[in-house]
């Protein structure tokens, strides 16, 4: 995969698939930074709330760079498939796509406990002005054990297997991903401030051998386990990075 800069987001991004980008790093001079909502809202006006956010910071609509949502439950892959034509056509209406590309990164997860009752925003990420000598900052995608690119159910990694073996492949697998994605953006696991595991199956055997040993000094940090499905059936492991200097959480 090749970066990609944004003409005028002061980001570069690793191309991905039609919903989503698989990662967003900052430009020289500028930092992403990460919002999340405590409240979050329905993701239709959640985008008008991103605006004014982003009015407030000074910054244009193409700085927006990362979102996250929360859905009431897994879709179906036709399903998935109907919700990404809706999103990206709110996307396409900002103006923010490069060409063809759409350029922003994005996990979607389905909460297990209390769960929305419609699709809402649980965050977003942006640039802004950094002083020129801060390290780059960045934002890997959510991914679940599906080949980079790849939507398609009879592609899942060890399908239908939750069994202490099958989440390690699951794992593994996506972990591969997320070091990939990393090399693409110019980064490495040292710089992640934030590593986030998606999954309704437990994290506890798969943190030593699977996750923190391959994290270097990012292991420091820890991994935060959310209680979450992925967004598409049958698919039961995700993961996203991010590092990032500057943490918003807005009401």
């Amino acid at each position: 995969m090749r970066l990609v800069d944004h003409p005028t987001g002061n980001y570069r991004f690793l191309p991905g698939i039609a919903p989503y980008s698989c990662g967003a790093v900052s430009s020289p001079g500028f930092e992403i930074v990460n919002v999340t909502f405590q409240k979050p809202v329905p993701y239709r006006t959640g985008f008008a709330r991103i605006a004014r956010l982003l009015d407030e910071q000074g910054r244009p609509k193409t700085a927006l760079c990362a979102i996250s949502l929360r859905s009431p439950r897994p879709y179906s892959f036709q399903g998935f498939a109907d919700f990404n034509t809706e999103y990206t056509s709110i996307l396409e209406s900002w103006g923010v796509f490069v060409g063809d590309a759409n350029p922003i990164a994005r996990t979607n997860v389905a909460p297990v406990i209390d769960p929305p009752s419609e699709p809402v925003l649980y965050g977003f990420s942006f640039t802004r002005s950094c002083p020129g000598d801060r390290p780059s900052t960045f934002v890997v995608a959510g991914a679940g054990e599906l080949p980079e690119g790849i939507l398609t159910r009879d592609e899942i990694v060890a399908r239908g297997d939750a069994s202490p073996r099958g989440l390690a492949s699951k794992a593994r697998f996506v972990m591969d991903l997320m070091e990939s994605r990393l090399r693409g953006l110019g980064m490495a696991c040292a710089s992640v401030s934030c590593a986030n595991v998606y999954t309704a199956h437990s994290i506890t055997d798969l943190l030593p051998d699977v996750l923190l040993s391959r994290m270097g000094a990012a292991a420091m940090h820890g991994i935060r386990w959310h209680f979450s499905r992925p967004p598409i059936d049958e698919i039961e492991f995700e993961m996203d990075l991010r590092g990032t200097s500057t943490e918003l959480r807005c009401n």
